[in-house]
C-alpha cells in the first residue's frame, strides 16, 4: 500500500510531520534519508541536506541559517514583484492616455471568479469589511478531502470574525446536512448569534454578505462563480433566501422534527411531492440530496403506508390522501 501524498504546503505551514522529523535531526544530528521519504519539504525547504561522507544520511541546516535564508528569499520575491508592478505601470502609462470607446472589463455588478483559490479569497476579501451578516444556503456536499477541510477551516475563522464584530449568521441546510459531524460540530464552536435551518430541497450554493454582495455558482463543479453587487439582484437573492428561511425547520440552537401526518414524515412528503411530479427515482434523490438506494426506501415505506401496489397507483393515492394539501 503506496503512502498517503504529501500535501502542499510553504516553509511558514510546515506539516507536523516534517516538524518532528527537523526536530529529531537537530537533537541527534543527523537522520537517515529513508526516514524522511514522508517529508520532502524538509530537503525542499532547504532544512536538511545529504552529508558529504555519506549521500544516505541527511543533516540538518541549523534554524537561524534556515530561517535567514527563506526570509531572504521572501524578500527577493517582494523586490521582483515591484520591479514587475514598476514595469506594468511603464507598459500602460501611454495606453491610458489613449482616447476612444472601450468595452467594460466586467458588466456592472457582476464579476467572474475563476478558481477555488481565487473565489475563497473574493469571499475572505468581503467578509473582512462585514459587520452585519452573513446569509448563506448550502446543498449537500461532503468535506471528504484536504482541500475541502482547509476551506472549512478558512470560513469557519472568517464565519468567527463576524460574530466577533457583533454581525449575525444565518445557514440554511439541506436536510441531509442535519446530522454530518462537521456541520454539527461548526455549531459547537461558532460562538455568536448564529443559527441554522434545513430544507429538504434548497437551491444551488448562496452566499449574502452584509446585503451587498453574493456569490453564486457559475459552472457545476464550482471551479467558476460569480460575484455578484448589483442591487436589484441582491435585493431578489434576500427575498429567495428570506422565503425558504420561513419554510425551513430550526436546526440549531433548537432542533425541531415535524411530526408526521397519518404515518408519513415530512421527508416522505417531500418525496411525494416529486413522485406526481413525475420524476424517476434517481431525479428525487438528486434534488433531496440523497443516495437513490435511500430514496427507494423512503417511497416503498410510502407505498406500504398507503396500501399502494404499483407506481401508478403510488401517485393516485398521493393525490387522494391529502398529505400534500397545505396546512391550515
Amino acid at each position: 500500500m503506496s503512502p498517503a501524498p504529501h500535501p502542499e504546503h510553504g516553509p511558514e505551514d510546515l506539516c507536523s510531520t516534517g516538524t518532528s522529523l527537523y526536530e529529531q535531526a537537530l537533537r541527534q544530528g543527523r537522520i537517515q534519508a529513508q526516514d524522511v521519504q514522508n517529508a520532502p519539504c524538509l530537503v525542499d525547504f532547504g532544512l536538511l541536506h545529504p552529508a558529504v561522507d555519506d549521500l544516505g544520511r541527511l543533516e540538518p541546516v541549523a534554524p537561524v541559517v534556515a530561517l535567514r535564508r527563506l526570509l531572504r528569499a521572501t524578500e527577493e520575491r517582494i523586490a521582483e514583484e515591484r520591479r514587475r508592478a514598476e514595469r506594468l505601470a511603464e507598459t500602460f502609462e501611454p495606453l491610458l492616455r489613449t482616447t476612444g470607446p472601450h468595452p467594460a472589463a466586467d458588466t456592472p455588478g457582476l464579476r467572474v471568479l475563476s478558481g477555488i483559490r481565487r473565489i475563497n479569497l473574493a469571499i475572505t476579501e468581503s467578509m473582512a469589511d462585514a459587520s452585519r451578516e452573513l446569509l448563506c444556503i448550502q446543498p449537500n456536499r461532503r468535506y471528504g478531502n484536504e482541500r475541502e477541510q482547509t476551506a472549512y477551516a478558512v470560513a469557519m475563522a472568517r464565519d468567527q470574525a463576524l460574530l466577533d464584530r457583533g454581525g449575525r449568521i444565518r445557514t440554511i441546510y439541506q436536510q441531509t446536512q442535519r446530522h454530518t459531524p462537521l456541520v454539527l460540530a461548526r455549531y459547537e464552536q461558532l460562538r455568536g448569534d448564529a443559527e441554522a435551518r434545513s430544507l429538504d430541497e434548497v437551491t444551488s450554493r448562496l452566499i449574502l454578505v452584509d446585503r451587498r454582495t453574493a456569490f453564486i455558482p457559475a459552472n457545476s463543479d464550482g471551479s467558476l462563480a460569480l460575484e455578484v453587487r448589483h442591487p436589484a439582484l441582491i435585493s431578489y437573492f434576500v427575498t429567495v433566501f428570506d422565503r425558504f428561511w420561513r419554510l425551513a425547520s430550526p436546526m440549531y440552537p433548537l432542533a425541531v422534527h415535524p411530526p408526521s401526518v397519518d404515518g408519513v414524515t415530512p421527508r416522505q412528503r417531500a418525496i411525494a411531492a416529486l413522485l406526481v411530479e413525475g420524476h424517476t427515482d434517481t431525479v428525487i434523490a438528486d434534488r433531496l440530496g440523497m443516495n437513490v438506494r435511500t430514496a427507494r426506501e423512503h417511497i416503498a415505506k410510502l407505498a406500504a403506508t398507503l396500501g399502494s401496489g404499483s407506481r401508478a397507483q403510488l401517485g393516485y393515492l398521493i393525490g387522494q390522501s391529502g398529505i400534500l394539501d397545505p396546512e391550515p
